[in-house]
């Protein structure tokens, strides 16, 4: 198996994602249906007809995100003969998008994982009060540069690497003025860019140990299975496929550095060539091409895309 399957984070929502699978396959609705019923409401109708600034709620963006992606996965399965188990030699996604491929590869249900990613969304937005924390990607400075910048920056407040997403691109993230004073560092270090993101709360930092305290006890509540394919943890950058690490993992997750470039570089270096993003947007699929020599990223979230994730799958099966 040459080919992984990758789920997007938050960060890639539209309004009217996933909307025109619902509409050509009722595999892809009955997902979106079970996530409304997981949440008692119509998370449905905000993921198609916005408005843009609720959907874009952390609440609503996680579960949103991962409906989309379990929509396009199950098209693919009944429509192309995809199957996690066979076609998958690992999953992994970015940050809520480990989450999606838990889903995916059949370690948590649909309806648990919804619930999760709800609390989740809750917990992180509570965890630091609107404007006492930031994040803001640094452009152009290695990994480690963009630690020792963030190191320096701190002055005995937080400031960490919240995202090592590849390709010269570092998120940082912590107090809004340590993370204001890492901006201004960066570009003394080389840095081609570097600017605050416009997020409400400071993910992936200690800021977070509350939300991470309310995930440690979700979690402790819902049923994890292991997985079809092996997790590629944020974390570790490593595959696992324990119920009790993974979950253990998901609460290191709250708080600790979304290690992508090495993740993707792990898979790489144990055969993986094709990478489908499956869901919405195509961030991961860019990023795949910066970080794995001759990798291919191939972005599956509409009905237009199954052709090419069909074409993918073949060569990924044959190499």
């Amino acid at each position: 198996m040459t080919a992984a399957f990758t789920f997007p984070g938050q960060g890639s929502q539209t309004v009217g994602m996933g909307k025109a699978l619902a509409e050509a396959f009722p595999a892809a609705q009955a997902v979106f249906d079970e996530v409304d019923a997981a949440l008692g409401e119509k998370l449905s109708r905000t993921i198609w007809d916005g408005p843009a600034e609720t959907l874009q709620l952390t609440e609503n963006a996680q579960p949103a995100l991962m409906a989309v992606s379990i929509a396009a996965l199950r098209v693919l399965e009944t429509e192309a003969g995809f199957s996690v188990g066979r076609d998958a030699a690992f999953v992994a996604g970015h940050s809520l998008g480990e989450y999606s491929a838990l889903a995916a590869a059949g370690s948590i249900a649909i309806g648990d994982t919804a619930r999760l990613l709800r609390t989740r969304g809750l917990a992180m937005q509570k965890a630091v009060p609107v404007g006492v924390g930031a994040m803001a990607a640094l452009l152009g400075l290695d990994y480690e540069t963009a630690v020792a910048v963030a190191n320096e920056a701190a002055l005995g407040q937080v400031c960490q690497a919240a995202n090592d997403n590849g390709g010269g691109q570092v998120v940082v993230s912590g107090d809004k003025a340590a993370v204001d004073r890492a901006v201004e560092i960066a570009k003394t270090k080389g840095a081609k860019r570097a600017m605050l993101l416009p997020v409400s709360a400071p993910f992936h930092c200690k800021l977070m140990q509350p939300a991470a305290d309310v995930m440690a006890e979700a979690l402790a509540g819902v049923a994890i299975k292991p997985p079809a394919a092996p997790l590629v943890s944020n974390v570790l950058a490593s595959a696992v496929t324990d119920p009790e690490e993974i979950r253990r993992r998901l609460v290191e997750q709250v708080t600790g550095t979304v290690r992508w470039r090495e993740s993707v570089a792990y898979m790489a270096s144990h055969g993986v060539t094709r990478f489908l993003e499956i869901g919405a947007g195509k961030v991961l699929s860019g990023l795949v091409k910066r970080i794995a020599d001759g990798a291919v990223g191939t972005a599956v979230g509409a009905p237009a895309d199954l052709a090419a994730a069909k074409e993918a799958m073949v060569a990924a099966r044959s190499a």
